[in-house]
């Protein structure tokens, strides 16, 4: 598949109350373009396309925020380097690219670095690089490989975000959060560590239109799910 392809799918696909939104969020736009085409779309339309990056590379210089995404969705892990997140961190051009770029199933978290890049970034004093290394932390501790890192190193980092939470952005401490939720899952000792910090930050505001209710880890780590899940 070549540019032209991707961009006659987007116009072909574009949606109206996406755009709209896409408008009046303009904020979180880096100033890219949009069509408003929805995340779960652009997923599908990735997989019919597969691995590649080439394409990828050719996508991500892209000013329309779609086709950046699907440059992050179908870029291949095994030819990723860290140099190249380093670049694209700086790149991504306000809030809405970051999920797709660090977290949600991110391509960038099955590379071999994964966990040397969110700790670098994690300790980083860049807010973007802060979240995005949450984002990552976050992949990893949904991880069911036998090589994912041991109960010492979720517990490390329950501790350094018991340490820092606080005065931290909207943006990061949601990172922090979803990823004390991913870790929390992973054990009956990981549950009591990441329920006690989240039950310390409590829910987190983070829509300004009121929308949608406010993000509470402890409700996630409570669930019955998890209760089954890790027989508590």
């Amino acid at each position: 598949m070549i540019e032209s392809e991707v961009l006659d799918y987007l116009k072909t696909h574009q949606d109206a109350r996406g755009i709209a939104h896409w408008k009046k969020h303009a904020e979180k736009s880096g100033g890219l373009s949009n069509y408003g085409v929805g995340l779960t779309k652009l997923r599908k339309f990735a997989k019919t396309i597969g691995k590649d990056a080439q394409l990828a590379e050719k996508l991500w210089q892209s000013s329309v925020y779609e086709m950046k995404t699907i440059a992050l969705l179908i870029d291949d892990p095994k030819k990723m380097t860290i140099e190249q997140a380093e670049t694209q961190v700086d790149q991504l051009q306000g809030g809405y690219l970051a999920h797709v770029f660090s977290s949600c199933d991110a391509t960038l978290a099955k590379t071999p670095f994964v966990v040397e890049l969110a700790d670098k970034w994690i300790a980083s004093d860049d807010p973007t690089r802060q979240g995005c290394g949450y984002g990552l932390l976050y992949e990893v501790a949904k991880s069911k490989k036998k090589s994912a890192p041991a109960e010492a190193y979720f517990l490390n980092h329950i501790a350094i975000i018991q340490a820092s939470y606080r005065g931290q952005s909207i943006s990061v401490l949601l990172g922090m959060t979803g990823a004390l939720v991913a870790i929390g899952k992973r054990s009956k000792v990981l549950n009591a560590a990441a329920l006690n910090l989240a039950q310390s930050i409590g829910p987190i505001e983070f829509d300004p239109d009121g929308r949608c209710d406010p993000f509470d880890a402890v409700k996630h780590l409570t669930s019955d799910y998890v209760s089954q899940k890790l027989g508590l």
